[in-house]
């Protein structure tokens, strides 16, 4: 459209992929809204899609300051830029046109302590300021994303009907909640990026093992993740994967998935989430083992050595059905459960950390909420965040999925089945890092004693830092090493 002289109701400026098809969206939704990207061919290109996609009230502005006078006030005004510098970059250049009480809303995969950096940097000039996770790729930012927008209320309470028409809609609302305050939006984002890391990790691993140890075909692996996708495993990255195996390859025979180079990129979000586990001291062993898995996927030649060197060494390859004579339609199902109940542990991981983060901040996370908000629009949705969603409506300090009476005697029901893929796995060579992950935490953590108390017993010996006792209060320590020499003396040995 031609510049109006009607102001709109809200700005975006950013206009990459994401950047245009969220603009598009707020457009189609019925918001006025004026776009700006400091390269003008993109702010054309996005007026001549908005044209092209049903005459959508989208207005081009072509500098900062016609971009920022162009919208009502309070304005709101969503920033989709590269992370790091160039969002600095780009609120300077808003900022200096913007006005006590306008908000700017950062919709990029930011670090939150960068949010909460700047929340304070434009609270000088009366600013508002919001951090919010936006899911679901480019599809999502156009049809209806998942958002998770935190920082200033007030700014949310300005956008809020906007967010809720373009966030994606499911039976219990739109995907879009207030998160909390300071950088807790983008934490949330941050942590469902570790999640998909991890659901994305335990997928591959089924993969491996149905194609490897139960030789199935390309196709076989289609239909089955298409039916996998019609019960309890429902999500979109299932759906996808179905997808994935139908398609041919265009430039030679057989399908392309088996062309793609073995190399997994990344962008630094599951990093972040695996950090920030650690410094929490929350065990998060399956998005960690998807990490490390990234990281020696992307050792393609060392592995070719590796092979290589191991095949000379004497190592033979047992993989295939050939080596167990494996019953095909129980590997199939025993897979699905394994995949199941290590999700389970995966998404416990991930909620226990985002206890933590808003223990440690005073954010107070709503987890049952984070899961409904996920369950449309976003990378990780999934029928079974309605599951994890009433298991923290029927006990919001729920220590762990594990433990919900529920998703406890699925765990339950699934160990035997679950037991099997790993012991396959590893009887044939197979690795299955995130499953193996997975069933370690739940082992550790189901039982109410670990040999914890060795470790302690050495570390009191090298370093007296004294331990606790099962039977009575108070920090204790020892002299081991004197009193062993001295039982040795008086025992005599064993022969």
């Amino acid at each position: 459209m031609e510049a109006s002289t009607a102001l709109s109701r809200i700005g975006l400026a950013g206009l990459a992929v994401m950047g245009q098809n969220l603009a598009l969206n707020i457009a189609d939704k019925g918001f006025p809204i004026s776009v700006y990207n400091r390269t003008t061919s993109k702010v054309d290109e996005t007026v001549d899609r908005a044209h092209q996609e049903g005459n959508l009230p989208l207005f081009g502005q072509y500098n900062p300051r016609d971009f920022v006078l162009s919208i009502q006030r309070p304005r709101s005004v969503i920033i989709l830029v590269k992370a790091g510098a160039p969002v600095d970059q780009t609120i300077a250049a808003l900022s200096d046109h913007m006005e006590p009480g306008d908000a700017i809303i950062d919709g990029g995969n930011e670090w939150y302590e960068n949010t909460e950096r700047r929340i304070q940097e434009v609270s000088g000039k009366g600013i508002l300021y919001l951090g919010m996770g936006v899911s679901g790729g480019e599809e999502g930012a156009r049809n209806g994303p998942s958002l998770m927008p935190g920082g200033s209320y007030q700014a949310y309470s300005n956008v809020q009907d906007i967010l809720h028409k373009v966030a994606a809609q499911v039976e219990d609302g739109p995907c879009v909640t207030y998160i909390g305050e300071g950088g807790s939006g983008n934490f949330v984002k941050m942590v469902h990026n570790g999640i998909e890391y991890g659901d994305m990790q335990l997928i591959s691993e089924a993969y491996d093992v149905l194609k490897n140890v139960g030789g199935l075909s390309n196709a076989e692996l289609g239909e089955i993740f298409a039916e996998w996708n019609r019960g309890e495993l429902e999500s979109f990255l299932i759906e996808i994967t179905a997808d994935i195996f139908k398609v041919k390859d265009d430039q030679g025979d057989g399908e392309l998935v088996d062309k793609i180079l073995d190399k997994t990129g990344m962008k630094g979000t599951g990093k972040w989430t695996v950090q920030q586990a650690a410094e929490l001291s929350v065990a998060a062993p399956t998005i960690a083992a998807s990490l490390d898995c990234r990281y020696l996927s992307g050792l393609k030649e060392e592995r070719e050595n590796a092979a290589n060197a191991l095949k000379e060494a004497g190592l033979k390859e047992e993989v295939g059905p050939v080596m167990t004579g494996v019953d095909k339609k129980r590997l199939i199902d025993d897979v699905r459960q394994a995949l199941y109940a290590s999700k389970i542990c995966s998404y416990a991981q991930g909620m226990n950390l985002l206890r933590a983060k808003s223990n440690e901040r005073g954010w107070n996370l709503n987890m049952g909420e984070l899961a409904r908000i996920w369950k449309g629009g976003c990378i990780i949705r999934a029928v079974f965040l309605d599951r994890i969603k009433k298991a923290y409506l029927r006990n919001p300090n729920l220590a762990s999925l594990v433990v919900d009476p529920e998703f406890a005697k699925e765990m339950v029901q699934r160990q035997a089945a679950w037991r099997r893929v790993v012991g396959l796995a590893i009887s044939a060579g197979i690795s299955t890092p995130g499953m193996c992950a997975s069933l370690s935490y739940f082992d550790t953590y189901r039982r109410s004693r670990l040999p914890a108390n060795l470790v302690q017993a050495q570390r009191d010996l090298f370093g007296a830092h004294t331990y606790e006792r099962v039977d009575r209060p108070g920090a204790f320590h020892t002299e081991w090493t004197k009193l062993a020499r001295k039982s040795d003396a008086g025992v005599g040995s064993f022969h």
